[in-house]
Parts: structure tokens; sequence; C-alpha cells
């Protein structure tokens, strides 16, 4: 008996061999993962967008040692200090010149006036503010800062309470980018349990999770969200706030995520395999976990990493309309709360600096998740 050609829509090993750079022997005994990643790294944009959520992720993990200054250390005579550039000379290395602030009684805007006489002197793994790492020992070492602990220096300005805008930035991606992971996961967990029991056992089960998924997904996002999130105590802490936050947007996200896993298992139950497994008696949470889910495990996960900006984008925007976190809190929407006033914005523009970072993170995961979904299926033929 002899084989015809392959599908259309499958490509060849030889195919696969030219678009990423390996011997057809290769990919025949690659496995699967190893034949995504390969593919993965022929997408450049997704690789530029993994390394920026890397370094991103690796800058909030050491927050403390990035940013020049603590979010509690601030200097009233600095509010809303503009940037400061530095300026280099080979007699005082990187510097900039003291300011002091005042404000005008006619326009009631803020001035400042440089003190060319003094220097601030700037260096590299400086001392400074006290901070932890990742809860474990104290330090007090900055990557970049002013080698004089007394100094100021604002790099990317400050806002109404004179603290360092660039350090509030740093300390506030430990919160806008965990609660995207945080949410994704909770999501993740119920999008596998219910969309799971939904695909496999069909009939009324699917019938009563399928219109659940239905309703919550009729509803509107944004003032479903904006009700949930008025709900929770104003006198709570961040801590407890935090985490209502990340509940309220794994509650409300995991439908779709559900429905993919759905329409997976339905392709995949009857599948060869499974039937083998069944009459075999392995029993169902078996038969799912180690057979089914495995088999389009990395359609999950290019799911989930474009699921992440949208929680990303959702505790931003519900910290920004004032119903998410609150300061003392820190985090992108809690800092963009300062860029509300138009006014404001037109005397410090530099306080829209933490929608950029919101821009750059949203941008790079979605990269990313464009890149895993178009290496989910390794031999999958792509479009021309």
């Amino acid at each position: 008996m002899t084989s015809g050609p392959p599908p259309e829509d499958v490509e060849t090993p030889d195919e696969i061999a030219t678009q990423t750079g390996r011997s057809a022997g290769e990919v025949t005994a690659a496995s699967q993962w190893k034949l995504i990643w390969w593919r993965f790294r022929k997408h450049r944009m997704a690789m530029v967008g993994l390394y920026v959520m890397v370094a991103m992720y690796l800058v909030a993990a050491f927050a403390g040692f990035f940013a020049p200054f603590s979010t509690d250390s601030y200097s009233a005579e600095h509010a809303y200090q503009p940037p400061q550039l530095p300026k280099f000379s080979f007699s005082e290395g990187l510097y900039v010149h003291p300011t002091s602030g005042s404000t005008d009684l006619e326009t009631l805007a803020r001035v400042f006036e440089e003190d060319t006489s003094r220097v601030v002197e700037l260096g590299f793994f400086v001392r400074g503010d006290e901070y932890s790492i990742l809860g474990l020992f104290d330090a007090d070492i900055h990557l970049f800062g002013p080698t004089d602990p007394t100094e100021r220096f604002y790099l990317l300005g400050a806002d109404r309470s004179g603290a360092d805008l660039l350090s509030k930035i740093i300390y506030g991606s430990q919160i806008s980018l965990s609660l995207g992971l945080a949410g994704v996961a909770i999501s993740l967990l119920l999008g596998l349990i219910l969309g799971g029991i939904s695909g496999y056992f069909g009939g009324w089960i699917d019938t009563v999770i399928q219109r659940l998924i239905e309703l919550i997904m009729s509803i509107p996002t944004l003032p479903l969200w904006l009700g949930l999130a008025a709900a929770v105590p104003p006198q709570w802490g961040p801590v407890r706030t935090y985490f209502m936050i990340t509940i309220i947007l794994s509650l409300l996200g995991w439908t779709s995520l559900a429905r993919v896993i759905r329409g997976r298992l339905l392709q995949t139950r009857s599948e060869d395999y499974v039937m083998a497994a069944r009459f075999d008696g392995v029993k169902t949470r078996r038969i799912i976990s180690r057979h089914m889910l495995p088999s389009f495990a990395s359609h999950i996960i290019a799911t989930v990493s474009l699921a992440v900006p949208t929680m990303i984008l959702a505790e931003t925007s519900l910290s920004f309309l004032g119903l998410g976190l609150r300061a003392p809190a820190v985090s992108w929407g809690v800092l963009l709360q300062d860029a509300q006033n138009v006014q404001t914005v037109a005397t410090a523009p530099w306080l829209m600096l933490p929608g950029l970072a919101v821009v750059v993170a949203v941008v790079a995961f979605n990269f990313v998740g464009d890149g895993l979904r178009d290496s989910a299926d390794p031999y999958g033929r792509r479009a021309p």
C-alpha cells in the first residue's frame, strides 16, 4: 500500500527545512516544541517583542536596583520638575546642575532655575535609598543616579509631589506586569476546567456552560469592570485591592480561552489515541490532561500570550478612572491619574510617559503572541 501526497495544508520537511535554515533530517527528528521554536525565531518582530518582554520583567523584578530613588522619596520643592538631560565634561564626567523651583504669582506656573555654580555628579552603581531584592535581602546600590545620595536628579521629570517619575514608572511595572500574568493564570485555570468539561462531555453540560459563556460575553466589558471595581471597599489596602482587581479581571477573561479549549477538545475527542485510552479504562481526567491538552498546548500558549495585554490595559483603565488601584499603590494606571487634567498635561506633558510604558508592553506582548500563533502549528502551511 503506497501513501499518497501530503495534504495541501501541510508542509513537507523539506519546505520547513528551507524556512528554518535546518536540514530535512533535523526537521524529521526534531520534537514539536523544537520546530515551534525554530519557526518562532524566524519571526523577527516576535523576537524583538520577546527581548523587550524579558527586559521589562527583569527591570520589574529588580526595580530597586534600576530605579534611582524609592517611591516614597520626594522633594516638594521640585514638584513638576521638567526632565533633566545629563551633561558631560572631562573634569566632572556626567552631571546636571541643581535646580530650585518656585511658583509664578502671575501665571501660577512652576518655574525652575539652574544653579550653574554647582553640579550634581552622576554615576553608575551608586549608593542611594535602601530597597529589598525579591524580598530576600536589602541593598542600596542603584544602577544610575547621583553620586551624593542627598542630591536630586530627574531624568524623566517629577510628579506633583516632587517624586522621580522614572523611579515610579519602574516600580509601577511590578504591579502592572505581574497583574497581567496573575490574571491570565486564573483565567487559564478556569478556561481549562470549564472548557475541558464542556468539550469532552458535551450534551447538556456543554449547553449550560456555553450559555453561561454567552451571557458573560454579551455584557459590555467596560461597564461591567466599572461596576465590579466600584464594589471594592475604598478603605481596603493596596494588597487586598490588588488581589480583588486580579480576581475581577480573571472572572471576566476566561470565556474566550474556554471556547478555544472546547473547540480543540471537540476535534480531538474522537481521535484514535483518545478512543484507545478510553477502551483501556484510563480515567477521564488523565485522558484530558495527558492525551488531549498536550496536542494543542502551543495554541493555548499563543492565546494566553495575547490575553496578557488585555489584562494590563484593563488594570490601567480601571486605575486611571479611579476605580482600580489607588495611591499609595504604584502602577502605570495610578500614575496616569495625574494626566487626567488637561491643564496639568499642557504644563507637564512628561506625566503621560507611563502611558508610553503601557504601549510598549502591550505591543511587545502582541508581537510575541502573533509569533506564537504563527508558529503553533509547525507543519501548517503558511499563507502566501
